[in-house]
């Protein structure tokens, strides 16, 4: 099984669920550094979409500048423009797998596509 895991190496739940991913002899881990390599616009509404919640969910509100900017009340597109922008909006870590994807906070959330 292959895994993807958009990771930010200085966030704890992120190398917690990365190192779940890679303890896992069955899995194949491609670890995606979003704040060098962003996903698309189009990417992220997938993720949201596979994983079963929205691009207001998927928002990072802590120590970013979203909720000033008005952003948990935008609209998908204009969320989804602003992540693509500006990487560090978006909650990690990502995973996604041929069985789904999902938001893994907790790190344990990553178990529910494996």
């Amino acid at each position: 099984m292959k895994a993807t895991i958009w990771h930010n190496p200085k966030c704890g739940t992120s190398r917690k669920t990365l190192a779940i991913l890679e303890n896992l002899s069955k899995v194949e881990v491609e670890v995606v550094e979003y704040l060098k390599d962003p996903p698309s616009a189009e990417k992220l509404a997938q993720l949201y979409k596979d994983a079963g919640i929205t691009p207001q969910q998927g928002l990072r509100l802590r120590g970013t500048d979203a909720e000033e900017r008005g952003l948990p009340a935008a609209d998908d597109a204009t969320v989804l423009a602003a992540m693509a922008a500006e990487p560090m909006l978006i909650e990690r870590p990502l995973v996604e797998t041929d069985k789904g994807a999902r938001l893994c906070r907790p790190q344990d959330r990553v178990l529910e596509i494996l």
